[in-house]
């Protein structure tokens, strides 16, 4: 091993690395690897050791010695780049392993390459190390989303790549080396790894080799380590032992061969003719035909090389459709059927020359098989060579192959014949680029875990093993096709990294050229260290770029920049990023002749044309340049240089990431709050709540009378409303009576008075009832503080029932002596014994009674005509006396038993009387009464009647929708303060827009919110529209999410602390809070609401984001149900929403006369409407693909718009037409009215399909097979979900566009487009004839039943889908599979009919 002091290279001693020594390395840390640490520490290094020699630990080292600058909160970052995406995971768990830095892994389908800076500095601010491949690191450093001097260390793995324009070269040449030349000092730590640095398809001399290694140097600004001879690894590290294996070449029989190649030949021809005779487009026919001639030529080399056999396994695999191997791409449905149909042809005509049988099998003579040409002498000489190995108890080997039908068809070979030899396991990996398969990374990965650990002894592979993954259990590697170049030859043999290892190369005997080029493979290792050590006393030189020379444009603001040659990448990256169908893809279109870049129609820019005397090489460039100038001047490219729908996307998404609070207020009006009154005499103003009973009872109700500190609004204060009750209804009617003037004695009495009574009917018992009335009640705590009593003389000036109130101050002394003269006739009225003493009968009639043997409570309605020796009839049928009973039940003996007994009514349940859908009550039993003897009795309140008790059971029902009805008079007031001519709504419509169905009562907030999601959408819509009118509708899309997705909305209404008047539970009873009753633990807080008014908090509970999105759009349909358009706009802009109505001229830079493309006298004439600008029309009427210069605008804008006004016109009018319509009913009408199959069965309907404008011969065909299908679709509704087909939703998409081209045409008139599109859509469904969604209707069922509903089974075939919909009822499997076009439509027809069979067979249960 040699140790080298360099001399100082060009500026490697980096910022602070002088100060950074061997920091913690590894225990098990090798020599050479402490060596090559110290030296990346000091200077920018290329580590250059063979595979298995632990470059990558030292890398970790590395990162341990700079960790200290790393660790958080610290800003800088090690960036560690991998050339493969299977390699992200790899490396990053191994510096996982070995440090205690967060590491985050990056690739490409992850989207990365798009990300903005927001989210790079999120990553950034979570990891300290960023795995990640090349492309992702360029693309950041491109759009300024990284700086270099973010990077303390750079690490790049297999950095031979770093030449040309390879990723690698990119991020040195256009950025490092760039700053380098500035002299910057805060560039990273440059540490490359390489097994082989230079990537030759020759054997080069030493000079050759210094000159590669030195421009490598060059490249990466660094200078390289490595040992000095491979005797020096081997120490460390195993080498396999490298041998040459020859064999003959034969050729397979001349007749077989040219019989196989005509065949072949005679079905291409054939199959590429039925592709002409299809009438595909240009470029589906293009990608087709090359297919067919790919498999041709595939198959032909698979002849040459491999034999029949082998040929026929390959053809066998490109015909089968069910296989994974074989991956078409996007092809046309025919044209692939097509391609399917002619690999099923060749591989019949293959197996016409293959013997068959059970008594053959190929292998069973391999030199027969050779003679016959079934396989070539190269098959035979792998066969062979694997043979020689059959002895190894554990093999594992791996065979290297050039192309990937190879890989496949030795797979299916080696499978084949050495199940005859041994118990050995073939599997093949193969790289996705070549077209020809689909293989997943985790199949990759998969099987070399199953090779790792012996399940797979053999993997056939191409290149995709030779590079960075870590397989060290194999023992043995064959390359069946000779290593390209030296670097490939190192790599593929690094892969056997068992002791005693074998690395067999095949060559034929006669190719004397490759054998020599092999043999100096071999020894390049040497070479290249010598060249190495030679030179490394030498600094690197500058990097000689021609960059400089390439124009560069750069933001800035920001520091992005994008050149010559990397302006043609961006600009198809920004095209990608533009609205597209399955009709046409967006892509910039060159013009060779006139040097003109035509771009799409949804593009604000239309064309450069490139002039002047520029090199033709680079024309192309230089007009894709211009081109993403002038998209950032305009803003469709960010300061970033990233497509503009990027950053609207992102911040979209960063509005759904913001955190939410789900623990939120529950807010209590102010009016019901006050402190205690001190004064002698304090002003209340009198409700009356009248109550009406809607049913037969046996007992009836009377008014009660609300006094309050404070006067009611007048919509709250004469609200009437029903309570469900068990038997019927019963009628509420607040009616205001005046003011009257209490004493503090009078308040503290009637506060007594309602917190006995309603603790009593809450509670059923008297726990610490005597301790809370006994209690202080003076204190200035803020308070519940009105009063609840009982109101006499219906019929006239209603009053106060002060003779019941007084009841709760009743004892037996007291009233005994002042009800010696009783004014029942005689007979009636008597003393009797009770608890407590002596009483008149009439004190007992109207009472509550407490019985403390029991604990419980009850209202004596009379006196009975039994006693204590009176016989009780007991639950199991015998007869005792109630002093029988009394004695055994409680150990009570009765004094009194001839004392008449009691009739004694249980306490009213309190109950929930606003929820609607409460489960009826079983019939009352006949046990509501008791007989009690009056001295086991205990009286509580007298006199105070049943009739009392019944009617204040209603209260806190009653109470609590006066609560509720206060908080929406605090929220419309509230809004008011902002904007003071908004007072047109109701108070009990804002009450439904904050009430949740999970209230359960008569009314909720969806139909508002259906109503106010489509004007809000609308008004998005519409207002982004005028605003943008350069931004295509992907951005235009992008923008409205933010203003209307759940997230935004629920940002909206917290900003206007919405969430604390949200009802959005079931009201229970048993926690309403008495007024005055301070017993229970509540404290109430004051909170400041928007201005200076305030509320207060009682309580918190979890409200969900989405529930206050959903009352923010229900706030909405509440001001423009009633105040209209005006109002809801206005209540909007109190939100945050800013949106408004004026009329904004639509600018268009062309002209176009539509007369020429268009009849547009018809057209006007279907619609009803003449177009004052015709282009407009012939804007709705342009499909993406129609590529005419003169029309540089399609229909996406107008159909952004028009989508959103049909939608709100549509609700608009069911809403208004069916006013008692169901929310659930609203929604399914509306989803049924506004689907695409609506619209475009009303489309072929008035054949608007003839007037699409477009170039798309898919879409044409699709069209007409369409119209085709039309007739046998039942044609008496457009509405619904009746349609078993697929309709373009092209088609669909021009209803749309057309409401919006006559929404802008006619100075944004709803009405006139609702009377233009209407009858398009007639006839319009009704209640009557709405249909549920078969999908939603099917799950719904299996909630509402014991049913078990499967997982969806999907799959793909033929371009078609296939969708199987699986329930378990009641021990039975009901299932069905449909196939479509789509996804959505096979679900629905598969559903459908699951459907139909379980309400068949729920039938047949009935009957």
């Amino acid at each position: 091993m040699v140790r080298r002091e360099a001399e100082k290279p060009i500026n490697m001693e980096i910022g602070r690395s002088q100060q950074l020594s061997v920091v913690d390395p590894v225990p098990f840390a090798r020599s050479y690897q402490l060596e090559a640490l110290e030296m990346a520490i000091k200077q920018n290094t290329i580590v250059y050791l063979d595979t298995g020699s632990g470059k990558t630990l030292i890398a970790i080292m590395l990162l341990r010695s700079y960790a200290y600058l790393l660790r958080k909160p610290s800003p800088f970052i090690a960036v560690f780049l991998v050339p493969k995406v299977v390699l992200v995971s790899q490396q990053a768990e191994a510096v996982k392993m070995h440090t205690d830095l967060n590491v985050g892994m990056y690739f490409g389908h992850m989207g990365a390459n798009f990300w903005d800076p927001a989210m790079w500095t999120e990553e950034i601010g979570k990891h300290e190390v960023l795995v990640m491949t090349p492309a992702i690191l360029l693309a950041g450093l491109k759009h300024s989303c990284f700086k270099l001097s973010m990077i303390k260390v750079l690490i790049f793995d297999e950095c031979h790549r770093a030449s040309g324009k390879d990723p690698y070269a990119c991020i040195m040449r256009e950025f490092y080396h760039h700053q380098l030349s500035s002299t910057r000092s805060d560039l990273p730590r440059i540490f490359g790894m390489t097994a082989s640095p230079i990537k030759t398809k020759s054997g080069d001399s030493e000079i050759s080799c210094w000159q590669k290694i030195h421009e490598l140097e060059t490249m990466m600004n660094s200078k390289m380590y490595t040992c000095a001879s491979e005797s020096v690894l081997a120490q460390f590290i195993p080498f396999s032992t490298p041998k040459f294996k020859f064999y003959r070449h034969e050729e397979i029989p001349c007749t077989l061969y040219g019989r196989l190649v005509r065949d072949l030949q005679s079905l291409e021809e054939k199959h590429l003719l039925s592709l002409k005779m299809l009438g595909l487009e240009e470029s589906a026919a293009d990608a087709s035909s090359k297919k067919i001639k790919k498999i041709a030529s595939a198959l032909i080399f698979c002849l040459d090389e491999l034999g029949v056999w082998p040929g026929l396994k390959a053809t066998q695999s490109f015909s089968c459709n069910e296989t994974d191997l074989i991956s078409w791409g996007k092809l046309d449905v025919r044209s692939q059927t097509i391609v399917n149909n002619f690999s099923l042809d060749v591989f019949h005509a293959f197996a016409t020359y293959v013997p068959s049988g059970p008594e053959w099998s190929i292998g069973d003579d391999v030199k027969a098989n050779m003679d016959a040409g079934l396989v070539t002498s190269k098959v035979v000489c792998l066969i062979e060579s694997l043979l020689e190995y059959r002895a190894l108890k554990d093999i594992r080997c791996i065979v290297f192959v050039e192309r990937v039908i190879t890989a496949i068809a030795l797979h299916y070979l080696l499978n084949e014949l050495l199940p005859k030899y041994n118990s050995w396991k073939s599997k093949y990996i193969a790289g996705n680029n070549s077209g020809l398969q689909s293989q997943t990374r985790k199949k990759q990965n998969e099987i070399v875990e199953e090779f790792r650990e012996g399940m797979v002894n053999i993997i056939v592979a191409t290149s995709i093993l030779e590079e960075g993954l870590d397989v060290q259990s194999c023992n043995l590697v064959i390359r069946f096709d000779p290593p390209s170049t030296v670097c490939s030859l190192i790599q593929s043999r690094g892969r056997a990294r068992m002791q005693h290892s074998d690395y067999l190369l095949m060559v034929k005997s006669e190719d004397f050229a490759t054998r020599s080029r092999l043999e100096k493979y071999l020894a390049g290792g040497d070479i290249m260290r010598k060249a190495s050590l030679g030179h490394s006393s030498l600094p690197c030189s500058p990097l000689q770029s021609d960059l400089n020379d390439e124009e560069v444009y750069s933001v800035e603001s920001t520091g992005a920049s994008v050149t010559l040659s990397s302006s043609v990448g961006l600009l198809y990256i920004y095209c990608s990023r533009l609205p597209s169908d399955r009709y046409f893809k967006p892509f910039p279109r060159w013009d060779e002749k006139t040097r003109t870049l035509h771009l799409p129609k949804s593009c604000p820019l239309q064309k450069v044309v490139v002039e002047g005397n520029i090199n033709s090489k680079i024309v192309k460039q230089t007009a894709c340049l211009e081109v993403c100038k002038k998209l950032h001047e305009i803003g469709a490219l960010t300061d970033n240089l990233v497509p503009d729908i990027v950053v609207e996307e992102g911040t979209a998404q960063e509005c759904v990431n913001e955190h939410y609070i789900d623990e939120q207020p529950s807010y209590f009006p102010p009016e019901l709050v006050d402190c205690r009154p001190k004064n002698s005499k304090i002003m209340y103003h009198c409700y009356l709540i009248e109550l009406k009973q809607n049913f037969g009872y046996d007992v009836p109700v009377h008014d009660i009378m609300l006094v309050m500190r404070r006067e009611l609004d007048s919509d709250v204060g004469s609200m009437h409303f029903e309570l469900d009750v068990d038997k019927g209804s019963l009628a509420v009617n607040f009616k205001y009576v005046g003011v009257m003037h209490l004493s503090s004695d009078q308040v503290l009495l009637c506060r007594r008075f309602q917190i006995t009574l309603l603790r009593v009917l809450k509670d059923h018992n008297l726990n610490n009832l005597k301790e809370l009335l006994d209690g202080d009640c003076s204190g200035d705590n803020i308070e519940i503080d009105y009063l609840l009593l009982p109101a006499t003389g219906k019929d006239q000036r209603p009053l106060i029932d002060w003779e019941c109130i007084t009841s709760v101050h009743f004892s037996c002394e007291k009233f005994f002596e002042s009800h010696l003269n009783c004014s029942l006739p005689k007979g009636y009225a008597r003393c009797v014994q009770t608890k407590d003493g002596s009483v008149c009968t009439c004190m007992l009639r109207n009472s509550l009674v407490y019985t403390p043997h029991s604990g419980h409570v009850y209202c004596i309605t009379g006196i009975l005509g039994l006693n204590g020796n009176s016989l009780l009839k007991l639950r199991d049928g015998r007869m005792v006396t109630y002093k029988k009973y009394y004695e055994d039940r409680h150990g009570i003996k009765l004094r009194f038993h001839n004392e008449l007994l009691l009739n004694g009514r249980h306490i009213f349940q309190v109950q929930n009387y606003l929820q609607r859908c409460r489960k009826p009550k079983e019939k009352e039993s006949g046990h509501t009464t008791v007989e009690l003897p009056p001295e086991l009795c205990k009286i509580i309140m007298s006199p105070i009647s049943i009739t009392t008790f019944y009617s204040f059971s209603f209260v806190p029902s009653i109470m609590h929708r006066l609560e509720s009805l206060l908080l929406a008079v605090n929220l419309k007031k509230m809004h008011l303060d902002h904007c003071t001519q908004n007072d047109v709504i109701p108070t009990i419509k804002v009450l439904e827009a904050i009430t949740t169905k999970k209230c359960q009562e008569a009314f909720h907030l969806e139909s508002l919110e259906t109503l106010g999601d489509s004007f809000l959408k609308y008004a998005a819509s519409q207002q982004l529209f005028k605003t943008y009118q350069n931004q295509h509708e992907g951005v235009l899309t992008a923008k409205k999410e933010k203003i209307i997705s759940n997230a935004a909305l629920c940002k909206f209404g917290c900003d206007c602390k919405l969430p604390g008047f949200i009802q959005n539970e079931c009201f229970d009873p048993k926690k309403w809070i008495i007024p005055g009753d301070r017993s229970r633990s509540y404290a109430l807080s004051e909170e400041l609401l928007l201005s200076t008014r305030k509320i207060y908090v009682r309580e918190s509970r979890k409200v969900k984001s989405k529930t206050v999105a959903d009352v923010v759009e229900a706030l909405i349909g509440a001001f423009l149900s009633t105040g209209g358009e005006t109002a809801a706009l206005l209540f909007m802009d109190w939100v945050g929403i800013k949106v408004d109505f004026h009329v904004t001229p639509y600018e268009r830079h062309f002209q176009a006369h539509a007369e020429k493309h268009l009849n547009v006298r018809h057209l006007e004439s279907l619609l009803n409407y003449s177009f004052n600008d015709p282009s407009l029309l012939l804007e709705a009427l342009t499909h993406g693909s129609y590529m005419l210069p003169e029309i540089p605008i399609c229909y996406q804008r107008l159909e952004f718009l028009g989508d959103s006004v049909l939608d709100y016109l549509v609700t608009r009018h069911f809403y208004y037409k069916y006013p008692g319509l169901s929310p659930k009913l609203l929604t399914d009408m509306r989803s049924a009215s506004t689907n695409n199959d609506c619209y475009a069965r009303s489309a072929i309907k008035f054949e608007l399909h003839k007037h699409i404008l477009h170039s798309s011969q898919t879409l044409d065909r699709h069209l007409a097979e369409t119209v085709n299908n039309f007739e046998k679709l039942s044609s008496e509704s457009t509405f619904g979900w009746e349609s078993e087909t697929t309709f373009p939703k092209v088609l669909g998409d021009v209803i749309e566009s057309l409401a919006g081209a006559i929404l802008v045409d006619s100075g944004y008139n709803k009405e006139i487009v609702f009377q233009s599109i209407r009858p398009l859509l007639e006839p319009l469904i009704t209640p009557e004839t709405v249909m549920p969604h078969p999908v939603r209707e099917l799950n719904e069922l299996c909630q509402t039943r014991p049913y078990n509903m499967k997982e969806p089974i999907k799959s793909r075939n033929k371009g078609m889908a296939s969708i199987t919909i699986e329930v378990e009822a009641n021990g039975i499997s009901f299932k069905s599979t449909a196939t479509a076009a789509d996804g959505r439509t096979a679900k629905k027809i598969a559903s459908k009919q699951v459907l139909k069979s379980l309400k068949e067979s729920l039938k047949e249960q009935i009957l």
